[in-house]
Order: C-alpha cells, then structure tokens, then sequence
C-alpha cells in the first residue's frame, strides 16, 4: 500500500509563509507527477502546482510568483512554499501523486488527507 501524508499547514496572517510537505511511504517503485490542489468547502477543487518527475512545473495563474514547487525524488516528498500568503489561500491543501507499486507496470493516482491553510487578514 502507498500512504502520503501531508505537513505544514496553519494559520497565518496574510503576507505571510508557510511550506508544505508531503511525503509518500510504502512500497513505491516510482513516482511520476506530483501535485497540490486547493479546496474551499462548496467550491470545486483547484490544481495549484505540478510538478513531474523530470522537474516540469506548471502553476496556477493565481498563485504564479508566490508558490513554489519542488520534490525529492529520494525521500518522494513534495513540497509547496508559499509567500505572500492571501485571505482568499484560505482552503484545504492536497497532495496528490501518480505512483508504482513494486510489483505493478501502471502508475496509479494516490490523496493525501489534506492539511488546513488559514490566511487571515
């Protein structure tokens, strides 16, 4: 089995940082992209950043120039620092990755939990 686990999250006053890890464990053959989405209750979820295997990112346009993404292909964890924090960043974090298992040729999509993110003003 594959378990992400996502760490970082809090309250924050707007302009300010966090950083968000999420660190996958089990028995992983690899990994390909990894993600974070964002989500507000009654709000359809929203990718923020991708990242694959290779280092190719992609961001959303709101939060291009404040967030950034990177991973650790050695310890599969993914990380997202987030500076100059906004009230409207307020939402739940996920972390999101497309694994093999040892044993297994598909990549498959695992969650994380979700870590709360409150940017207040």
């Amino acid at each position: 089995q594959v378990q992400l686990v996502e760490s970082g999250g809090g309250l924050v006053q707007a302009g300010g940082s966090l950083r968000l890890s999420c660190a996958a464990s089990g028995s992983i053959r690899d990994i390909n992209d990894m993600r974070w989405y964002r989500q507000v209750p009654g709000e359809q979820r929203e990718l923020v950043a991708g990242i694959t295997r290779a280092g190719v990112i992609n961001y959303a346009d709101s939060v291009k120039g404040r967030f950034t993404i990177s991973r650790d292909n050695v310890k599969n964890t993914v990380y997202l620092q987030m500076n100059s924090l906004k009230p409207e960043d307020t939402a739940v974090y996920s972390c999101n990755a497309d694994v093999r298992m040892w044993g297994y040729f598909t990549f498959i999509p695992y969650w994380g939990q979700g870590t709360q993110v409150t940017v207040s003003s």
